[in-house]
């Protein structure tokens, strides 16, 4: 069962997504960029309230995601990567992505921020550093 409602376009944007933003930090870095786009469209909150679908949720201006505008993006998925986001859109979460909103690469050799955007860090994996909004105010998260 799905956790957030989409179209298979959509299931096919969110693993072109998955792919563009960490391919270079393997399934488990793609689950959890994956887990971060299907948070931000089931919150209700912060800068989220009207990003009810994949598709809003990768578009969203300002706010989007940076990988839209990849090489990477614009190919079809494979079938190992739809099968990486049908497991995010089922609910299937992966720490620190958990009950993040946001992700960043640092620079090489950077350590990740305390805060970002005034949200706390919940760690890192690879290249990526996920940042999570105070308990209580996106409820649907936790």
């Amino acid at each position: 069962m799905a956790i957030i409602q989409h179209t298979t376009k959509e299931r096919d944007l969110l693993a072109r997504l998955m792919r563009a933003e960490a391919i270079g930090e393997g399934d488990l870095g793609m689950l959890m960029v994956g887990n971060v786009v299907v948070n931000r469209g089931i919150s209700n909150c912060l800068t989220f309230s009207n990003t009810r679908t994949i598709t809003e949720v990768l578009y969203q201006n300002p706010g989007g995601f940076s990988g839209v505008n990849s090489p990477l993006f614009f190919s079809n998925p494979t079938t190992v990567e739809q099968n990486l986001a049908d497991r995010v859109i089922r609910g299937e979460y992966f720490h620190p992505a958990t009950n993040a909103l946001w992700f960043y690469a640092p620079s090489s050799g950077a350590s990740c921020k305390s805060t970002w955007w005034d949200q706390d860090l919940s760690g890192r994996y690879k290249n990526h550093c996920f940042y999570v909004p105070a308990e209580g105010v996106c409820k649907e998260l936790y």
